[in-house]
C-alpha cells in the first residue's frame, strides 16, 4: 500500500515488457564494455534443419539437447563454444554474440559457415593481467 503525497506523482507500475526492455538495456550496456562472450550455438548447413532446431527449442527442449541432436560442427557437446574474444568471430556472429540478451537464444541467422542459433550465457571484460616491463622501465628499476 502506497500513499499518494499531495502534489507528487507516483511512479507508474512497470509492466513486464518495460522490465524486459530494462533488462535488455542492461545486457546491451554490459555488451558494449565486454570483450569476451561465453556462448553455445547450433550450426546447420541447411535452413530447413535450423528451423527444425528452432521448433524444438520453442517446444521447451534444452538448448544443449537440441545442439547435440542438430548441430553439424565440432561443438556437439551441447553447442558449448566456451569463451570467445571480440575479434575472433566472423562479423554477423560477433554482432549477434555481443547484442543478444543473456540467456535467450537468437533467431536463426546466416554466416559463411551456415545457419546458426546462438545462446549467450555470459559476457565479461578481461584485461591483461601482466605485461613485461619496457626497456625504459627496466632501466629505472636498476
Amino acid at each position: 500500500y502506497q500513499r499518494r503525497v499531495r502534489g507528487s506523482k507516483m511512479p507508474a507500475k512497470k509492466k513486464p515488457q518495460q522490465q524486459q526492455n530494462k533488462a535488455n538495456n542492461n545486457n546491451s550496456e554490459k555488451a558494449k564494455g565486454a570483450n569476451k562472450v561465453k556462448c553455445r550455438h547450433i550450426l546447420c548447413e541447411k535452413q530447413s534443419k535450423i528451423l527444425q532446431a528452432k521448433a524444438e527449442l520453442e517446444k521447451g527442449t534444452s538448448f544443449a539437447e537440441v545442439a547435440k541432436n542438430f548441430s553439424e560442427d565440432k561443438a556437439r557437446n551441447g553447442g558449448d563454444l566456451g569463451w570467445l574474444a571480440r575479434g575472433s568471430m566472423v562479423g554477423e556472429f560477433q554482432e549477434k554474440a555481443f547484442s543478444a540478451p543473456l540467456g535467450a537464444y537468437t533467431e536463426p541467422f546466416k554466416t559463411k559457415f551456415g545457419y546458426h542459433i546462438l545462446l549467450v550465457e555470459d559476457r565479461k571484460n578481461c584485461c591483461l593481467l601482466y605485461t613485461s616491463p619496457s626497456p625504459r622501465d627496466r632501466q629505472k628499476s636498476r
